[in-house]
Parts: structure tokens; C-alpha cells; sequence
């Protein structure tokens, strides 16, 4: 049936399972924008590179399903990989282009080109009228608006907040590779967010003293245990915040501070939107 003629919005919620509060806060979400809930559970074998953890990330499908039916989702999608990919690497991709190349792009190539493969394809097989997607993977979430507007996709994308932990720790599926040493350690990366979002807030900083933040931010978190992968500021659009070789100014902006890091065996990202001036 063509979307135009449903009578029901359908919202798609893509998961790789192995889900905890913050997943079931993106389908309370959807659920508030559609009157439909989809939710796929497909760990995708496009997105991991060599050496990740493709073979050992957590697949609790029963629990999942258990999970997701306190919040009232009506469907979950959980294909195989032979369903999703009669043929690996697919011959047909898609590439996500200079956005993809930074950041987490920068130390996991064709991740990103992974990401809008499957997502493409589930957009094709759910036929959506909305989708959700979390703001921690922020890049990610850029990647998917620009996918949609790109290949003309008539489908509305939600970014839902970052849902934490008391002690401020983002939600993730990573985070139980995290021994309970690391555990105590872990929120330290989001207070030094915070810290580093207050003192840009206010902005009349030179590039200077801004640089000599970010070192001393990247110090404090690497002398606190964890091995930074980046921590940078970006313009909300993921643009430089630096125009030219000569020109810095982050006035009256809207930036965002993203970092990822690991911490034992769990890559943890995180990111904090600011308001400057």
C-alpha cells in the first residue's frame, strides 16, 4: 500500500538490540508520533570492521522482545543476516560521503557507509513515516538526515535526547563491557563535557585559550584512565568551528562538543549540545 493511502502513521525505531532504558525511551517516543511502532533488532555485519565485535556483541532477542512489550511496541522486525544480505560485502552500497569521514569515520572507515546500507534498506522494508534515532550517536544521526534528504526518502527523522544514567553515564548496549572499577570511572567523560560546555557558553574566547582547553580537557580524561579516540567542538552542523586559517569564532553559534573514548573494553560516546554567547 502506498503511504499516502494509509490511514495509520508508522514509526520505525532501528535498534541492534540487546536494548536497555534508552531504547525504550526512543519507541515511547515514537510512539507519540505514530500509531504504529516498529522495531528492528539486526546486528549489522556492515557497520563492524575487522576486529570489532561483530561475533561477540550481545544478542538477547527473547529478553528484548520481553522488553519491548512494557512499552507497547506493535512490531518487532528481527531478520537474518542471510535476509537482510544474500550476498556479503553487498554489491550495491551506500557511501556517506565527507560528513562520514570524521570523528568516529576518522578511526572506523566505511562504518558509516555500513550504517547507510541498512538503514536504507529498512526504510525500503518498513516503508516508515517516522523514524527514531538517539542523539548520542550524533553523527550517526546527521548521516541519517542527510541520507534522507539525499535519496529523497518521504520520511520524517526524530533525534530523541541521550538518555543517562544517575550518575550521568550515556545509556548503551557497550557500556556491561565495563568492569565495575571502570563503571565508577566511567561519568567522569560527562562531567568534563559539562565543564568544557560551561566555560565555551559564554564565548569571548580566543583560539588560543580555546585550543589550550581542549588540551587540557583531553589531560584530564586521558590521566582519569581512558584512551581518547577525539574530543572535539563542532558547529551543529559538524563544520569546523575554525572558518579559515585566520579566523576562529564561535559567537552567538550553536556548537556541539562530541567525544569518544575507551575505557577497558567499551567505546563510550558522548556529546553535549551549547548555545555560545
Amino acid at each position: 500500500m502506498d503511504k499516502q493511502d494509509r490511514q495509520q502513521r508508522i514509526a520505525l525505531v532501528p535498534t541492534m538490540g540487546n536494548l536497555h532504558q534508552g531504547h525504550l525511551e526512543l519507541v515511547k517516543i515514537a510512539k507519540q508520533h505514530a500509531d504504529i511502532v516498529v522495531v528492528s533488532i539486526f546486528v549489522n555485519p556492515t557497520q563492524f570492521g575487522v576486529g570489532e565485535d561483530f561475533d561477540s556483541y550481545p544478542r538477547t532477542l527473547d529478553e528484548d522482545v520481553a522488553k519491548l512489550a512494557t512499552v507497547g511496541a506493535d512490531y518487532v522486525f528481527a531478520p537474518s543476516v542471510d535476509a537482510m544480505y544474500p550476498v556479503l560485502p553487498p554489491p550495491t552500497t551506500v557511501l556517506a560521503g565527507a560528513i562520514s569521514s570524521q570523528l568516529c569515520g576518522q578511526s572506523r572507515p566505511g562504518h558509516f557507509d555500513g550504517v547507510g546500507i541498512v538503514v536504507s534498506k529498512l526504510f525500503n522494508i518498513v516503508q516508515p513515516d517516522v523514524a527514531i534515532f538517539g542523539q548520542k550517536d550524533y553523527q550517526q544521526l546527521a548521516i541519517i538526515k542527510q541520507l534522507v534528504r539525499d535519496l529523497s526518502y518521504s520520511i520524517e527523522i526524530i533525534g530523541a535526547p541521550i538518555i543517562r544514567a544517575d550518575d550521568g553515564l550515556a545509556l548503551s548496549s557497550r557500556n556491561q563491557y565495563l568492569t565495575e572499577s571502570e563503571r565508577q570511572v566511567a561519568p567522569i567523560l560527562h562531567r568534563e563535557l559539562q565543564d568544557l560546555a560551561k566555560q565555551l557558553k559564554g564565548g569571548g574566547i580566543s583560539q588560543q585559550a580555546f585550543e589550550s582547553l581542549l588540551k587540557d580537557k583531553r589531560t584530564r580524561i586521558s590521566d582519569a584512565g581512558f584512551t581518547i579516540d577525539y574530543l572535539e567542538v563542532k558547529t551543529e552542523a559538524l563544520g569546523s568551528v575554525v572558518s579559515d586559517s585566520t579566523t576562529f569564532n564561535i559567537e552567538n553559534k550553536n556548537i556541539v562538543i562530541l567525544v569518544a573514548a575507551w575505557l577497558g573494553r567499551a567505546r563510550l560516546l558522548d556529546n553535549q549540545l551549547v548555545v555560545v554567547g
